[in-house]
């Protein structure tokens, strides 16, 4: 394998910009009690769940409108301060820190279900709505939405950074389930992008442009997304073995025949064992997978008795069924749940996180070289995956005051997504580049389309004010 391209510190320098006196007397006077320099504010919005620190912003701006959005934007504009949407706080890749300094917007005030068109399939929000507070809100609709990173992520940060997660494998990404758009720009202009209809061959995709965008390109003020009726039978199930290779085969196999499964995932057995006792679970400890079928009972019933008899013919055991609803949320809650399992394992430590995607049928040449070199290693990780669309993540629990065991950490984490982008695959199937993942950008997509990023960033942004620093440096 080629030795990686020089890839972006894990703590990199920061270059702070000036933040003109003026310009937080005019945003004071603007938003009133709705701003805030205070220190423990301004720290809140300052740090993500990633190993990756910044000083804080300036101020932190709460929206509670477009209006709201749209002045805050063009008083950065005017006084060329940078600017950062926040939603929840649960991204990875320091897409939210403030490194060149400026101010944060946080948009979680804005948290309404705008409309909803079940005959449509559709329903348009505000950015700092979560997922599981959208789907409480629509839940006797008879419809619900399917993209599930875990986290209890806003809406817009999900749409930042083209999140998918769990149900990825069935229902695809926010990519293939934000419909339209409305969007502050750079200069502070409001613009709508996309519409309620199924297709449109209406000029540039603008839509598909700024969803994944990492709030570089504008600050999300609604969203219309794609609902799907309620299932009408649900079936979850677990089943361990021998080995992870047999298990990844077994889902291999199942995606290759066309099995129309909702849910995969991976756990391994350091997962398992983290899990069993922050959850106060007792799963067998072997690598496991956990799996649901969504359809008709009679559908949902041949997928499942499919894929037990695949897992059985690599070893699969324990085949358990948790058909009933608060089975099926305690077992997904636990996998939901492993990331803070982990780190509560070894106190005080913080994740070096990676998250990789490998075209399905190299999932298992990448995960076993990966886990050998982890093994060997000796730093404490987890590995977790919705390896049913090929995308896993290892977490590497390192002492956050051991330099040499950071970089080593580091070190895996390159080599592992070095080796993705080898056999067809990304750097990042759903958390984004960030700051942590700018040099892989440039190894993977190449030097031309990443200038091309540049361009259109430089054509919408000029000034270089929103969330710069992420995706790739400008030059």
């Amino acid at each position: 394998m080629n030795a990686p391209v020089a890839h972006t510190s894990l703590q990199p320098d920061f270059v702070q910009r000036p933040i003109p006196e003026e310009f937080l007397l005019a945003l004071q006077t603007r938003f009133g009690g709705q701003c805030s320099t205070a220190l423990a504010v301004r720290e809140q919005h300052g740090r993500d769940e990633g190993a990756i620190s910044a000083p804080p912003p300036a101020a932190v701006v709460f929206a509670e409108s477009t209006q709201d959005v749209q002045d805050a934007v063009t008083l950065c504009d005017r006084y060329d301060v940078p600017v950062i949407a926040y939603g929840a706080g649960s991204s990875l890749e320091g897409h939210l820190l403030a490194v060149q300094g400026g101010i944060t917007i946080d948009v979680s005030r804005m948290n309404r279900v705008l409309s909803v068109n079940t005959e449509d399939l559709t329903i348009t929000v505000q950015p700092g709505i979560t997922r599981k507070a959208l789907n409480e809100a629509i839940k006797d609709t008879g419809f619900f939405f399917p993209i599930d990173p875990g986290a209890d992520a806003s809406i817009g940060g999900m749409t930042s950074t083209r999140a998918s997660g769990t149900n990825a494998v069935r229902y695809g990404t926010m990519r293939e389930n934000v419909l339209a758009l409305e969007v502050v720009t750079a200069s502070g202009e409001v613009v709508r992008t996309g519409n309620r209809a199924k297709k449109s061959a209406a000029g540039y995709d603008l839509t598909r442009l700024l969803v994944g965008s990492e709030g570089t390109l504008g600050i999300f003020t609604e969203i219309t997304l794609r609902i799907y009726p309620l299932p009408e039978a649900v079936s979850a199930a677990i089943c361990s073995f021998s080995s992870i290779e047999n298990a990844v085969h077994t889902v291999i196999q199942t995606i290759q025949m066309g099995i129309p499964i909702a849910r995969v995932e991976l756990v391994d057995v350091n997962s398992v064992r983290m899990v069993n006792a922050y959850s106060k679970l007792s799963l067998r400890e072997e690598p496991m997978l956990l799996m649901e079928f969504h359809g008709s009972p009679t559908g949902v019933k041949e997928q499942a008795e499919m894929v037990q008899d695949i897992a059985h013919e690599f070893g699969g055991n324990a085949f358990e069924w948790a058909e009933r609803p608060e089975d099926r949320t305690r077992l997904f809650t636990a996998r939901h749940n492993a990331y803070f399992a982990a780190v509560s394992s070894v106190p005080g430590c913080r994740c070096i996180t990676t998250d990789a995607c490998v075209p399905i049928s190299r999932l298992a040449d990448a995960l076993l070289e990966c886990v050998t070199e982890a093994d060997a290693s000796g730093i404490p990780y987890f590995l977790v995956g919705h390896v049913g669309d090929g995308n896993f993540h290892f977490g590497y629990l390192i002492d956050p005051d051991n330099e040499a065991q950071r970089q080593q950490a580091e070190q895996l984490n390159h080599t592992l997504v070095a080796r993705a982008i080898a056999l067809g695959g990304t750097c990042t199937g759903e958390h984004g580049i960030g700051i942590h993942k700018q040099g892989f950008l440039l190894e993977e997509a190449g030097v031309g389309a990443v200038q091309m990023m540049r361009a259109i960033k430089q054509a919408l942004d000029p000034k270089n004010i929103l969330n710069p620093g992420k995706i790739f440096q400008l030059q």
